[in-house]
């Protein structure tokens, strides 16, 4: 059973310990779902020390965000020309989307709940605002970019289209994951956000 006064690891072991709990993590999500994560089954599942784990996380909630603030979206290189915005915005989301694909159908259909709040903080906002680095920030940025270079509806709000389209996101997710992952989840997204994007341009 871990001890939170295990010995603290060495500077060389950390990498390998912080690995071993995300791989720990990521084996019970897929076997029990995000909403049964605690510190203490991810250290026994690790076979590593409670103490071991606040090295690497403050907490819980610590460790799940890792899952969606693993990088940033500051700085990362869209393809899709800024003139087509509504393929641009699936291409960002879809950065986002493959991330967790990579992990497994059964990881993601399990951490995309309800009750896991780290999801829930990460696709939100802060005092009115988005966190800086997250794909919404990004997304308001390049709504703001395309409506500044005329690619965009001239009075439309970036931000609340920013939050319509997290929305629209977080649908198709919960929609692929109800489906069992059978929907071709890209395809769905396309559809929907070219919709969108066609609405605002009609009102």
């Amino acid at each position: 059973m871990p001890d939170k006064r295990g010995r603290p690891p060495k500077t060389a072991e950390l990498q390998d310990t912080k690995q071993m709990l995300i791989e720990a993590t990521i084996k019970l999500v897929k076997q029990y779902g995000a909403d049964s994560i605690t510190i203490r089954n991810v250290c026994e599942e690790a076979r590593l020390s409670i103490g071991t784990f606040y090295h690497h996380f403050q907490n819980k909630d610590d460790l799940m965000m890792y899952f969606v603030r693993e990088a940033s979206f500051d700085n990362f290189i869209l393809n899709t020309p800024l003139s087509d915005i509504a393929g641009r915005v699936c291409e960002l989301y879809m950065h986002l989307i493959n991330r967790y694909l990579m992990l497994g159908d059964e990881f993601m259909k399990s951490f995309y709940t309800t009750g896991n709040k780290a999801l829930s903080a990460y696709m939100g906002q802060t005092d009115d605002g988005f966190a800086e680095g997250t794909v919404m920030a990004r997304c308001e940025q390049e709504l703001s970019a395309a409506q500044w270079q005329g690619y965009w509806k001239q009075g439309a709000d970036p931000h609340t289209a920013s939050m319509d389209l997290c929305t629209i996101v977080k649908g198709c997710v919960f929609e692929w994951a109800l489906d069992d992952g059978r929907i071709d989840i890209e395809k769905t997204l396309r559809r929907i956000v070219y919709a969108y994007f066609a609405g605002i341009s009609e009102r």
